[in-house]
């Protein structure tokens, strides 16, 4: 278990680190009700319109699709072979279930009765 290196007052160094850093740092100065509403007007002046957002969003949505490390033609043509055999089996898989199950009801049916 570690423990706390204490000075001659009890605290421990890293408590007395964060006391020091609070002394040091004075409060912040709360802006007046005045500077408020200067703030907001101009934060609302500063704030890219509509189309200036949207046309910002394109620009980076270009810059990463720049980044993107795209599959050589090889690669793509691989990875639809294995997706469309794997389609090719689970829809056997559920064929052959299907048909046994169906199977199995019939026989039942036949076996007990239809009523």
């Amino acid at each position: 278990m570690a423990q706390k290196k204490e000075g001659l007052n009890g605290m421990s160094e890293n408590e007395k680190l964060e006391q020091a850093a609070e002394k040091a740092a004075p409060a912040p100065a709360k802006p007046a009700k005045a500077d408020k509403k200067k703030d907001a007007k101009t934060e609302k002046k500063s704030k890219p319109g509509f189309f200036a957002r949207i046309g910002k969003w394109f620009k980076e949505m270009k810059s990463e699709l720049k980044k993107v490390q795209w599959p050589t033609k090889k690669q793509t043509i691989n990875n639809t072979v294995i997706v469309i055999v794997c389609c090719i089996i689970v829809g056997i898989c559920i064929w052959l279930f299907d048909w046994l199950a169906g199977s199995v009801i019939r026989a039942l049916l036949d076996l007990f009765g239809k009523g």
